[in-house]
């Protein structure tokens, strides 16, 4: 399935009249914006995980690992809590998650192999844009156009992220900043990490948005075993279409495997999808923006990653921007 036709598919879909989703649940005893909080802790480990695992295993079946464990993880709790809730899904209810599965399938697939590439701190920066795609899709599936502020935020967060990616390429020595040529810089095998990490970005947004639609008439559990075992099996495909090896791993390697499902995800993500239960996805999708500052402090703290002066001030320019826009959504 390509690409485009999956954010078309959820364009198309989203925008389909909400007969069969009610309303967003009332405000729960505990404040979203805690789910929020220890989400921002959860995934902010995922970089260093994958760093690790990368030693030994390809980035897809990392994914395709992270996706599948953490399905297989919440298949008993979930049949056994919510197996009428999963019965009682209408089809309108089946698609749309089908389409927040591959959306988020190809999220993982294009970020995890950016950091193959590029720095923890340009990938998570550059996937930190995610809000904002969120805002530029907000007009084709919320009806809502965006404002100056959101506008201004997200010139500011380009110009950031531009120097983030440079950054990889480009060196700043005091008032001197030097760059290969733009044959070389082109060809550059961050800049290609970059790219995918931006990628991973939107198709991230289209993850949020489907399933702030979708978590409006569906309990936490029951949506998030079907959008991560979907994801786990777009994954599971990718990997067997490239011919990489399941098995045959290091334990240590099994090890990471389980952390990425653990935390990053089970208690990361599925955080962030049950904040989408009851606040806008542009606001949710804000916790991406704190994603970068705790990763690249356990990648300088774990990985000997130090982040160079224009790694700084792209990320600030980055992250000030997103958080300027995200404001304003």
């Amino acid at each position: 399935m390509k690409l485009g036709f999956v954010v078309y598919t959820a364009i198309r879909m989203s925008t389909l009249p909400n007969t069969d989703l009610p309303r967003a649940a009332p405000r729960p005893a505990i404040h979203p914006l805690m789910g929020m909080v220890i989400a921002v802790l959860a995934v902010s480990t995922a970089s260093v995980f994958i760093r690790q695992a990368q030693q030994d295993a390809p980035s897809i079946v990392i994914a395709t690992y992270r996706l599948g464990l953490a399905a297989l993880l919440l298949a008993p709790v979930t049949l056994s809590c919510q197996r009428a809730e999963l019965r009682a899904m209408g089809p309108p209810q089946w698609g749309l998650a089908l389409v927040s599965g591959v959306l988020l399938g190809f999220h993982f697939i294009l970020w995890i192999t950016s950091l193959e590439y590029t720095t923890v701190a340009s990938s998570t920066v550059l996937v930190g844009t995610l809000p904002l795609f969120v805002g530029l899709l907000s007009p084709l599936l919320l009806h809502e156009v965006p404002g100056r502020g959101l506008m201004a935020g997200m010139a500011l967060a380009i110009v950031g992220g531009s120097l983030m990616a440079l950054s990889d390429a480009c060196l700043l020595r005091g008032l001197q900043f030097t760059c290969p040529s733009a044959s070389e810089l082109l060809y550059s095998s961050a800049l290609y990490g970059d790219g995918l990490a931006l990628l991973g970005a939107i198709t991230g947004a289209g993850y949020f948005i489907v399933g702030r639609r979708l978590r409006a008439g569906l309990p936490l559990l029951a949506y998030i075993f079907v959008v991560y075992g979907v994801a786990a099996l777009v994954l599971l495909a990718t990997a067997l279409g490239a011919g990489l090896p399941l098995w045959g791993y290091p334990r240590t390697t099994y090890l990471w495997f389980l952390l990425l499902a653990a935390v990053p995800q089970l208690i990361g993500h599925s955080s962030l999808n049950w904040a989408l239960g009851y606040l806008p996805a542009a606001f949710v999708a804000i916790v991406f923006v704190g994603e970068p500052a705790g990763s690249t402090v356990l990648a300088w703290l774990l990985l000997n990653e130090t982040p160079t002066w224009l790694q700084l001030l792209g990320g600030a320019l980055a992250l000030s921007g997103i958080g300027y826009a995200s404001r304003k959504l």
